[in-house]
């Protein structure tokens, strides 16, 4: 693994510890509503055996769960391994590495990733470890966030950032910031980690984010996120006051009596064991 791509995790590491308490009360109201969207399309059903692969609080371990799933969650930020533990004290959570999965091969029916896929330097290497503790047949089911062509919500922010932010500061390099965003390169690196392309399913659904105040989404990236955060906290103060402003300006076109209800979308990917 190059110097950089092992920054990049240790940089996503040291944030994802630093944020983990932030995590439910900033982004779970977005980020779980696509929870029913991946257990569905991966068919999640009672007596399966899931794995959630950078299970964070737990969410999709419960949700499988609740479908009478027999649920293991991993995730490599010991915090957040801690919160879901307290959370959901019925699961299995461990701790480990999403490109180095501690568990034997052929373990599981379905192996699922909310937005994980994100926050490692090497995505087609977590799923070839997620193809590798499949059972033959089974199923990885993932979420990544749609491009700002498709997704509103992520077209504000990168718009006042590319008007805005400086951009050369120092920041570990990472996987592309909108991973698998074309559905034909998609299945090329499924079918490289071991996947059969022609199982693959791949849909892109839309939900709507309530937000209590215009400064609520800037603050959310400054203050719980990890990747923007990192590029937030090396600007000038006028460049974060712009860019906080510029953010502000986008959400308003999205105002709906007194709270913003901002469209974001993501691609929800399933695909099965060759």
């Amino acid at each position: 693994m190059s110097k950089l791509k092992d920054e990049f995790t240790r940089f996503e590491h040291a944030g994802w510890e630093r944020v983990a308490d932030k995590y439910h009360s900033v982004w779970s109201s977005l980020t779980q509503q696509f929870i029913p969207h991946l257990v569905s399309a991966a068919e999640v059903s009672s007596g399966m055996s899931v794995l959630d692969v950078a299970c964070g609080p737990g969410y999709v371990s419960a949700a499988a769960k609740q479908l009478g799933a027999v649920s293991t969650g991993i995730d490599f930020s010991k915090k957040m391994i801690g919160i879901a533990k307290q959370t959901f004290p019925g699961i299995s959570f461990l701790h480990g590495d999403a490109q180095n999965l501690p568990l034997e091969k052929d373990s599981f029916d379905r192996v699922l990733i909310n937005f994980g896929l994100l926050h490692v330097s090497r995505p087609e290497k977590a799923c070839a470890e997620a193809c590798r503790v499949l059972k033959s047949g089974g199923r990885l089911g993932f979420t990544v966030w749609a491009g700002p062509e498709k997704n509103p919500g992520a077209k504000i922010v990168n718009d006042a950032i590319e008007a805005h932010a400086n951009l050369d500061v120092g920041l570990p390099e990472g996987p592309p910031r909108y991973l698998y965003g074309e559905r034909e390169e998609c299945r090329k690196v499924l079918e490289q980690a071991g996947f059969d392309g022609n199982s693959m399913s791949y849909e892109t659904r839309a939900v709507e984010w309530h937000l209590p105040s215009a400064s609520y989404f800037f603050e959310a990236e400054r203050d719980a996120g990890v990747r923007t955060a990192g590029l937030l906290a090396r600007q000038s103060p006028e460049t974060l006051d712009a860019i906080r402003s510029a953010i502000e300006d986008g959400l308003e076109r999205h105002a709906r009596g007194n709270e913003l209800v901002l469209p974001m979308s993501a691609h929800v990917v399933v695909v099965s064991k060759a």
